[in-house]
């Protein structure tokens, strides 16, 4: 079965609904995609049966499962290495001439990579820092929660851009699968997490956030929103790093701009406090 245009308008208006995501026309086949795997893992005889449960009840576990199938989870080890090299050389360093505890949020943790690469970048760079860094991880998708704070990954998913070095120096290896150590999964929590909903799980002062390959996703207003939910916890000193092809430019005038190395981070300019040495260029 193939969805029809009802079913995608359906499919799209819950999902929006639940989570701001915007599904585009043109998506129809992926949605069908992950609709019948989901199907199969809830032993459902077809994506018909699910859509037509979903009418009925458009609310609870199924709903939540369908929204999950939905998100993207794609993400590797140090991905899109430089904002981890811009971390290492030049945020890390000014946050430790400030002195005091350092958070970090990774705003879109998904199965945790993202966050436990910025833990291994501070334990092999700045190891005497380690104890003065909380890391959050916060991810709308509750498996994929579920398995960031297992730790656990596979053979393939470990080659997606983890160093050989760290692999053996911060994991343990269970069968043919690999598991953080304890001096890594302590840096970092992780919770289930809506960015449109109440922010519960989020620190009142972030000194860095990562909300990379998130926003285009969204449409301007819930953009806007969410920027705006950022710019009340990110500290005066604090910087904002999205995906490499994404821009604040057009979308918050309240944020500037800033050059570290060979990538490119964001500062609220709403609220004015000291600002720390980056090395960095303003443009």
């Amino acid at each position: 079965m193939s969805l029809t245009s009802d079913d995608f308008q359906f499919l799209s208006t819950l999902v929006r609904r639940e989570s701001a995501i915007v599904l585009e026309p043109g998506k129809e086949f992926l949605c069908e995609t992950r609709l019948t795997r989901l199907a199969r893992e809830l032993e459902l005889p077809s994506m018909a049966e699910l859509l037509a449960r979903l009418r009925k009840q458009p609310a609870g576990e199924l709903l939540r499962a369908v929204v999950d199938s939905m998100t993207t989870n794609e993400t590797s080890w140090l991905r899109d290495v430089q904002p981890f090299d811009a971390l290492r050389q030049h945020v890390l360093p000014a946050l430790a001439k400030r002195g005091g505890q350092i958070t970090i949020w990774s705003a879109a943790a998904s199965t945790g990579q993202e966050a436990y690469s910025m833990a291994m970048t501070i334990l092999e760079h700045h190891p005497a820092l380690a104890p003065l860094v909380r890391i959050v991880g916060t991810d709308l998708s509750r498996e994929a929660i579920s398995k960031a704070k297992a730790g656990r990954y596979t053979q393939f998913e470990v080659n997606r851009g983890l160093p050989a070095v760290m692999l053996v120096k911060h994991f343990e290896q269970q069968g043919g699968d690999w598991v953080l150590k304890p001096h890594v999964r302590r840096m970092v929590t992780f919770t289930e997490m809506n960015l449109i909903s109440t922010w519960t799980a989020v620190p009142a002062q972030v000194d860095v956030v990562f909300l990379r390959n998130v926003l285009i996703y969204f449409d301007l207003e819930t953009k806007r929103s969410i920027l705006a939910g950022v710019r009340r916890v990110l500290r005066s000193d604090g910087v904002l790093f999205v995906g490499s092809g994404e821009s604040l430019q057009g979308v918050d005038d309240r944020y500037e701009r800033v050059t570290l190395g060979r990538t490119v981070a964001w500062r609220s300019t709403s609220t004015r406090g000291p600002q720390p040495n980056l090395g960095a260029n303003y443009v």
